[in-house]
């Protein structure tokens, strides 16, 4: 069975989008393959979102903040926007493809427990829909 394919997709690619491509892999890698990008990425990655999925064994060094256009030519099985930013400005990709949207809050500039937080949302929320949408067990 090959792998399906998912794109989170936030505004700035630095923080939640990147924690959910590192969780999301982690955890359902063997059914899928999480990428993210951004429709104006920073194009850095948050430190204290690295850390994290540093410290819990998540983080890959290929993880690096995208534009959207960097992804547009890929084929998604599924697309998920993390912030409603992104989800109003969402292009339109070559071939539709299904969009889901999880709002999630950017705990950006915030204490490291805000991170935390957020990546406890991911696995919570997140997850569970990206793993009934494509991971059929």
């Amino acid at each position: 069975m090959s792998k399906k394919s998912v794109l989170i997709l936030c505004t700035g690619n630095s923080c939640r989008s990147i924690m959910a491509e590192a969780l999301l892999n982690a955890k359902l890698g063997d059914c899928l393959k999480a990428q993210s990008s951004g429709v104006k990425a920073s194009r850095k990655v948050n430190p204290n979102a690295k850390t994290l999925l540093d410290s819990l064994g998540y983080w890959r060094e290929e993880y690096h903040s995208k534009v959207i256009e960097s992804v547009m030519d890929t084929q998604f099985d599924l697309i998920v926007t993390v912030c409603d930013h992104a989800k109003e400005t969402c292009p339109m990709f070559p071939k539709a493809v299904k969009t889901i949207h999880v709002g999630l809050d950017d705990p950006s500039g915030k204490p490291k427990e805000e991170y935390e937080k957020t990546l406890l949302l991911i696995e919570k929320e997140l997850l569970p829909l990206v793993k009934k949408e494509l991971c059929h067990v």
